[in-house]
């Protein structure tokens, strides 16, 4: 544990980590009204920024949250708020309503780069704070006006309290309020939210001792190796929190005091959210986060199950874009592992917050790329410390049987899949969902299994080499290699940039008067730099109900390239239901690969 002295910065730190906010302020500043990635996709669907902050339009522009059927207010009322609070103060805009995102990753990798230094040292810190800061998908999501870089960041923040209550336990409280906003963010956060619980419960187990934190009662709080120790006396937890006072009474910090406070903050922060705004408005909450996010969408046989698990690393580019931070995380979540005993409750959530949010992933869905998102930081994070360390395994694998490898190999050879499947699908990149992806997934598990089966034939001698030392130098090499691939990816996007969606909504509100009632999720998407009054219309959600009969509603905004009702089937039933539609004008949109999307501006009532 640092003293005190060793908790302050010194200049050097000071100035990296200057120069590391700079380059995330200006990666995320820069070009601020720009599409998102259309050519090389990494998820974000441009029509769903005016889709999620519908709910903070509203309430700026006309004085009330609820408007019409399409409430997201209800999944993500911690989001809302702060874009209501951005419309507010600046305006309605684009610009105003991708300025919580930007402001949040930020943040997230100042507290990311500040917690790693308090683990791990300076190096380690200004390691993860590198990597974070140019991670080309993270940063793609910190441009956007969606909710994964708000949760990412709140996550991030209750991670940084953890790693604080190491030495002020009363930090946990502040770890499970961040990770409460976290959920009210998105609900997906709910991984995290039981990894911190899990942390905070084993925390509180009376075996959860580490060796090094044995001391003889009464004696030194010190560290007492295994062989030091004096027979015949008893000897008590140190970072368990147990202190022993004059007049023989005992009082509580450390790692269970932290624990406690954890465990306070989750439950003081979540009944304070429930009574205020969960049950007051309980129909609607549950609507739109259980019929409509669970039950609508995810299918658990063991088909769709298998499914997700073979996929996971397959299907998109997020870990093909980050498979350096990948590999390293993933070792460092085993040394983690190997080493629980003794690692610390920041380590401990780190490879909690990684196993849990992995597990949700492979129960719920893999189909989407925005879902991996809160997985980057925590990635960077232990691939940082295995960097900052100098060796992938601190512990001494020397000791390791190949009994217990062989015990652990479905486990190694699902990590040896999830490590190189990202490489083995590169050749297949222009392969979608189920036949086409069969010969990567196969591939990718033949070259998993025969990794697996050496690991396990050579085992004494790949203890050896997981265990070799590496300088300081050639981390800092890794790390700046790191950071230029991901610099060399954003620039691409920077080159090839366009400004279509922006300008398709301003122009817009040259041709539709302010207040105009226009249906479709696109008059959402195009809502931001206009007055119009979108009409969303999801599948089976959001006024969906009455879609065909809305005669007071005489526009409707949909694709006609790729085609007519692209963005839903919901579309094409409402133009059916006038047959008698009129294309007014189209705008060139950045939606797919092609490049030559169009929207159409459609008057449903063009024959009246």
């Amino acid at each position: 544990m640092p003293t005190d002295s060793e908790t302050r910065p010194s200049r050097g730190f000071t100035a990296s980590l200057l120069g590391i906010f700079i380059l995330a302020f200006a990666l995320r500043f820069l070009f601020p009204t720009a599409d998102a990635p259309w050519r090389s996709t990494v998820g974000v669907v441009w029509h769903d920024e005016g889709a999620w902050t519908h709910n903070a339009r509203n309430k700026a522009l006309y004085g009330a949250w609820v408007q019409d059927q399409w409430n997201p207010v209800y999944v993500a009322p911690v989001f809302t708020g702060l874009e209501y609070l951005s419309f507010e103060t600046l305006g309605v805009g684009l610009r105003q309503a991708r300025l919580v995102s930007q402001a949040a990753g930020v943040i997230s990798v100042l507290l990311l780069a500040l917690g790693m230094r308090r683990v791990a040292g300076d190096a380690a810190g200004l390691f993860a704070g590198a990597l974070l800061a140019t991670n080309y998908v993270y940063v793609m999501y910190d441009r956007a006006a969606l909710m994964e870089a708000l949760m990412a960041a709140f996550i991030v923040a209750s991670w940084y309290s953890v790693a604080r209550a190491e030495r002020q336990p009363a930090w946990g409280a502040m770890a499970g309020f961040f990770g409460a906003l976290a959920f009210f963010t998105k609900a997906a956060a709910a991984a995290y939210v039981g990894a911190l619980g899990l942390l905070a419960i084993v925390s509180l187990l009376p075996g959860d001792l580490r060796r090094e934190d044995l001391r003889p009662e009464g004696g030194d709080l010190r560290p007492v190796g295994p062989d030091l120790r004096p027979e015949g006396r008893s000897y008590l937890p140190i970072s368990s929190g147990v202190r022993i006072r004059r007049g023989g009474r005992i009082s509580w910090g450390g790692r269970n005091a932290s624990g406690v406070w954890i465990l306070l903050g989750l439950a003081v922060s979540f009944g304070a959210v429930a009574l205020l705004f969960v049950l007051p408005h309980w129909t609607d909450y549950r609507f739109y986060n259980w019929q409509m996010s669970v039950t609508r969408k995810p299918s658990y046989d063991l088909h769709s199950l298998l499914t997700r698990v073979t996929w996971l690393p397959i299907l998109h580019d997020t870990f093909s874009r980050m498979w350096g931070a990948l590999c390293l995380g993933v070792i460092g979540a085993w040394s983690v592992a190997r080493g629980w005993r003794r690692a610390g409750g920041a380590e401990r959530l780190l490879l909690l917050w990684l196993g849990v949010g992995l597990l949700e992933l492979l129960v719920h869905d893999v189909g989407n790329e925005r879902r991996f998102v809160f997985l980057i930081p925590v990635l960077v994070a232990l691939a940082s410390l295995v960097l900052a360390r100098g060796t992938a395994f601190v512990e001494d694998l020397g000791q390791v049987r190949r009994g217990a490898v062989i015990v652990l190999a479905p486990i190694v050879f699902y990590s040896a899949y999830v490590l190189l499947a990202p490489v083995v699908r590169l050749p297949y990149l222009s392969a979608v969902y189920a036949g086409a992806l069969k010969a990567p997934v196969r591939l990718s598990a033949a070259a998993a299994l025969l990794l697996t089966a050496a690991l396990v034939t050579f085992w004494p001698r790949a203890s050896r080499l997981l265990s070799m030392r590496w300088t300081p130098r050639l981390a800092v090499a890794l790390v700046a290699v790191g950071v230029c691939w991901n610099v060399v990816q954003f620039a691409d996007w920077a080159v090839h940039r366009t400004y279509r969606n922006y300008e398709a909504s301003v122009e817009l509100g040259r041709v539709l008067p302010a207040g105009t009632l226009v249906q479709g999720k696109l008059a959402n998407g195009l809502a931001l730099e206009n007055g119009i009054r979108p009409i969303f219309i999801g599948h089976e959600f959001g006024n969906y109900a009455d879609r065909k009969q809305r005669r007071d509603v005489r526009y409707i905004l949909t694709y006609t390239d790729p085609e007519i009702g692209y963005e839903g089937d919901q579309i094409v039933d409402v133009l059916a239901a006038y047959p008698g539609w009129r294309i007014i004008m189209t705008f060139p949109v950045a939606e797919t690969p092609s490049g030559h999307d169009r929207a159409a501006l459609i008057d449903k009532r063009a024959q009246d």
